[in-house]
């Protein structure tokens, strides 16, 4: 295979140059890149990766809203990261493994994962991760980092079982600081298990910008220290991502061990509905972002090969406008689940902690009645 999956590990190195397929004004490159990675994927394949991303952000925007009407505790918003995700996420097999943190909506919409399901998490329910295991999804994960030890554990166990199925850990620039991640690409490296780890720079952990997270070039540069290969993809270039993560996987599939891809993308809203993101970075940047949003991207690459259209336009629309529809539906004055029911779901049988701790909240909880 070509590209990443062929070389030696001791001949690569981390080009500071992100992988690009396609330029922010949607032409197609013409670099060193587009030799090395596929671009020409199916017709059918373009439009539903633009159809994927779209249904994303539409989704998002509805998460937003929910949660600003007070349906919703919290939410944290993936606009702007859309093909990051939809790419790296739509190359893999249904039985590979993702393990996601918090703001991968679009890898859960590819998996059959409902918006309604999404939005039980982030309204409270106790439920909120069931039905994501049996769609190779691993729940959503809010501590930091935690998700990339359970995927680098996942694939150890694949790799000892004799499968062939690679898991994929998507961590943010600001979770690479935390010891969690650091130990999961050391065990990932030594013992050459079949994970790729995505890392969605978006250019700020909250409001810490990724420059002042690390003194090195770059967070692929990392990957040298580990002994796997590093690469630098836009992030706002589906068609990359895809390409770079499919070669990962395939390396991984073959027994060449994990990989780090930094797709370079932006966090366009605050980190959480709970920020005010204006506080720490500026409105210029904010637009200098927006130029190369993800989508329009993408959309003017499709025009000008003929691939999408009105219909396509159409298609897209009716599918988001039901989406959304369904999603409100099942959260819109849903009712309030029963906190004590927490106690129930720790060990299979009820430890008698548990069992006093379970009164005593209940107790207190009456008196508030």
């Amino acid at each position: 295979m070509a590209g990443l999956a062929s070389a030696p590990l001791e001949s690569l190195g981390v080009e500071m140059e992100p992988i690009q397929l396609v330029a922010p004004d949607g032409t197609p490159t013409t670099s060193d890149a587009a030799t090395r990675y596929r671009r020409d994927l199916p017709p059918e394949t373009l439009a539903w990766l633009y159809e994927s991303m779209v249904l994303t952000r539409d989704l998002d925007g509805e998460f937003v809203n929910l949660q600003r009407q007070g349906e919703l505790a919290l939410f944290a918003s993936c606009r702007g990261q859309e093909a990051a995700q939809i790419g790296a996420a739509a190359c893999l097999r249904k039985t590979d493994w993702l393990f996601p943190q918090y703001r991968e909506i679009g890898a859960f919409l590819l998996r059959g994962i409902t918006p309604a399901q999404i939005g039980a998490v982030w309204r409270g329910k106790w439920h909120g991760g069931l039905g994501f295991t049996e769609k190779c999804v691993a729940p959503i994960a809010i501590p930091i980092g935690t998700q990339s030890l359970h995927a680098v554990g996942a694939a150890m166990a694949a790799q000892r079982l004799g499968e062939d199925s690679v898991t994929v850990a998507f961590v943010g620039d600001g979770a690479t600081s935390t010891g969690d991640v650091h130990e999961a690409l050391n065990f990932a490296a030594v013992y050459r298990a079949p994970c790729v780890f995505v890392v969605q720079n978006n250019q700020w952990a909250i409001s810490v910008p990724v420059r002042r997270q690390m003194a090195g070039p770059s967070i692929a540069h990392r990957a040298t220290g580990y002994g796997m290969p590093g690469i630098r993809v836009d992030g706002n270039d589906v068609l990359a991502c895809f390409a770079v993560t499919e070669q990962a996987a395939q390396r991984a599939r073959e027994g060449g061990g994990p990989t780090l891809v930094e797709a370079i993308t932006y966090r366009m809203g605050p980190h959480t509905t709970s920020d005010d993101p204006s506080r720490y970075r500026s409105h210029e940047e904010v637009g200098q972002w927006a130029a190369r949003d993800p989508i329009t991207r993408y959309r003017t690459y499709l025009q000008s090969i003929g691939v999408w259209s009105d219909r396509l336009e159409e298609r897209v629309r009716t599918k988001s406008q039901r989406l959304r529809a369904e999603l409100r539906e099942a959260i819109v004055g849903a009712e309030d689940f029963d906190v004590t029911e927490m106690f129930d779901a720790v060990y299979h049988d009820i430890t008698p902690d548990l069992v006093a701790q379970r009164e005593q909240l209940s107790a207190e909880l009456a008196k508030e009645v």
